[in-house]
């Protein structure tokens, strides 16, 4: 009776059901009997005295299989094997960015306030449906405390840093400069030999912090916005931003706090996805006007009518 075949799902190939918690054996037995998952709610009850799993059925969001017997409907919700939900946060996206995708997910409950900037671990991060969205942000503000915990305490020696919270705002710009892993802990290494000379950090995508919180501006920095007044503007103001400027990933923190090593002070696109570095400005002036020469030939092959 409890092994053979159930019924067959009323849509579809998997019946989807939620058990709230606290739910007692018969309300259980009456969700499943009518989603559908088993033909009598009495008998299930009876199958789970018997088998010893009465006191043992956990709460949650279960997908049941078209035809499930009741020995495996049992079987599920004894292992609390529930629906696994996922939510991604990905690299360099801001903060206000990452509580949004929370906000997004239907399955998670609750309010949830963005976090400060910088302070979430981009990663994927398991959810069950009814756990509170803040309960989630929780974990994602852990795991990268965990993470910078441990990359502090490896760091390379003799970096301008006074904190792990100034590592994390360099790692921010960073990660905001180059998507190419292999090129971050060169890039890093740049913008800490600016800091140990006093050099201003000149990075864009401060400026384009500054002006609109992270929001891509639809179009090349303008001459005005790189004069803009915002201590945001490492073009005018000397040293790290006051805050990080988006939520840097696993390889952007260890990037900046474990550089390439080198004297490279200058960067800038090469044309293929990369970048082309310097340690003199004369090397990165040549190295621009490469780039330049790059831009205008791309420009001129856009222009050209199509046959």
């Amino acid at each position: 009776m409890f092994v053979g075949p159930g019924p067959r799902a009323r849509t579809g190939r998997v019946t989807d059901i939620v058990l709230p918690q606290g739910a007692h054996l018969p309300a259980i037995a009456a969700a499943l009997e009518r989603a559908g998952v088993v033909r009598s709610g009495p008998v299930f009850i009876a199958a789970a005295e018997a088998s010893g799993a009465a006191q043992a059925l956990k709460a949650g969001e279960y997908a049941f299989a078209s035809g499930e017997s009741m020995t495996q409907v049992l079987a599920t919700i004894r292992a609390g094997k529930v629906v696994r939900h996922f939510v991604t946060i990905p690299e360099g996206v801001t903060s206000q960015a990452a509580a949004e995708t929370l906000r997004r997910a239907d399955y998670l409950a609750g309010a949830v306030t963005a976090p400060a900037e910088g302070a979430v671990l981009p990663e994927t991060y398991d959810a069950r449906r009814g756990e509170t969205r803040a309960a989630v942000l929780a974990r994602m503000i852990a795991a990268r405390e965990r993470l910078l915990a441990a990359l502090w305490r490896g760091r390379a020696r003799d970096l301008p840093y006074q904190s792990p919270d100034q590592a994390v705002i360099l790692a921010s710009i960073v990660e905001k400069e180059t998507a190419r892993p292999d090129e971050r802990p060169r890039i890093a290494a740049v913008f800490i030999n600016r800091l140990r000379l006093g050099m201003r950090l000149e990075s864009d995508p401060t400026v384009i912090y500054g002006l609109t919180g992270g929001v891509p501006l639809g179009h090349g920095l303008r001459v005005s916005e790189l004069a803009s007044a915002s201590p945001f503007n490492t073009y005018k103001v000397a040293g790290l931003p006051p805050t990080p400027i988006a939520n840097p990933g696993r390889a952007a923190l260890a990037a900046a706090l474990n550089p390439a090593p080198g004297p490279d002070l200058y960067f800038v696109a090469d044309g293929t996805g990369g970048h082309a570095f310097s340690a003199t400005l004369e090397a990165h002036l040549k190295n621009v006007a490469r780039w330049r020469a790059i831009e205008l030939a791309r420009a001129g092959q856009a222009a050209k009518p199509k046959n």
